[in-house]
């Protein structure tokens, strides 16, 4: 697994990243959050062995990254923040140079030069210059050239920026799909992310620890958990009605419109069955009705700003 602690990392008189401990095991997606200058970056560069700590320690299987750098460096695929690459050489000489820096013999290279070209479907570019390729390509190389030595540990620095939402599908699968046997540790602003592929959620601020949960942990720290949001044809007189419902604790428009009902239930309540009953009752013509998980946005907000304050 992977031993981060108190993993400190200063630049001049600027903290970075401050006394920072976790571990994760094999078979997790950790998502790394956090806003910008949080640390993220700065962490992951850490563990891949990019940047040396000011002090503390990180532990990749047993192999501690400043004292065996090689042995840890060996078992990590990273793919930094913008994908950068060689443009000037095609998809094919860029991975073939890669899996020769990592000394992969000629049969394993080749095996595994096919294997990646096809979970990520480069066929189509594998002999065009890499500056040629459109952003969400250059973000499938940027990967391929991550797994290509099949490592156990996988640290990816915002996989899916820019990409457009079937681009993101396909990188959200492949996460998924390559978490069976490795870490994964995915850095990220884009909190959907989060509960897309990640079966747990760091958050930091100001470079240090202020959550480690599941994403429906923290979801369940919304003010939204719970909630019911419906949207009816005839929600002016509606609404009236049901924030009244005596397991409402409090209650809300919102929307462009202000069309759409938030109902917040008391502690223990049945609410979803008691706005069913008044929607039959009234015979209102729902067009949309669900149960909040909770707002991640939100939480994040809170547990963010909360800390710098």
């Amino acid at each position: 697994m992977i031993l981060i602690d108190k993993l400190t990392k200063r630049f001049g008189p600027f903290t970075a990243v401050n006394e920072l401990s976790f571990q994760v095991a094999p078979g997790e997606v950790l998502g790394f959050l956090g806003p910008n200058g949080a640390g993220k970056s700065t962490t992951m560069k850490m563990v891949a062995g990019f940047l040396a700590p000011t002090s503390g320690t990180i532990a990749v299987f047993g192999h501690n990254v400043v004292d065996q750098p090689l042995k840890a460096k060996q078992m990590i695929g990273y793919l930094p923040e913008g994908a950068p690459s060689y443009g000037d050489m095609s998809t094919y000489d860029f991975l073939r140079f890669i899996g020769q820096v990592r000394k992969l013999n000629a049969s394993d290279l080749a095996n595994r030069l096919d294997a990646v070209v096809q979970q990520l479907s480069l066929q189509s570019v594998l002999h065009q210059p890499i500056d040629t390729l459109s952003k969400g390509f250059r973000r499938r190389v940027g990967l391929a050239q991550a797994i290509l030595h099949d490592p156990k540990v996988l640290i990816l620095d915002e996989p899916t920026d820019g990409l457009d939402p079937n681009q993101k599908h396909e990188v959200r699968r492949l996460i998924q799909n390559l978490s069976h046997d490795k870490i994964v540790i995915v850095s990220t602003h884009i909190l959907e992310e989060v509960a897309a592929v990640c079966s747990r959620a760091i958050i930091i601020s100001g470079g240090r620890l202020l959550a480690d949960e599941t994403p429906a942990a923290l979801e369940a720290r919304s003010r939204f958990h719970g909630a019911i949001t419906l949207e009816l044809a005839e929600s002016a007189g509606a609404y009236p009605l049901l924030s009244r419902l005596p397991e409402v604790a409090n209650s809300e428009l919102s929307g462009p419109t202000q069309s759409r009902i938030v109902l917040f239930p008391k502690p223990g309540s049945n609410l979803f069955g008691s706005v069913n009953r008044m929607v039959h009752q009234h015979g209102w013509h729902v067009q949309e009705m669900h149960v909040e998980r909770g707002q991640l946005d939100e939480v994040f907000r809170t547990i963010t700003q909360g800390a710098a304050q």
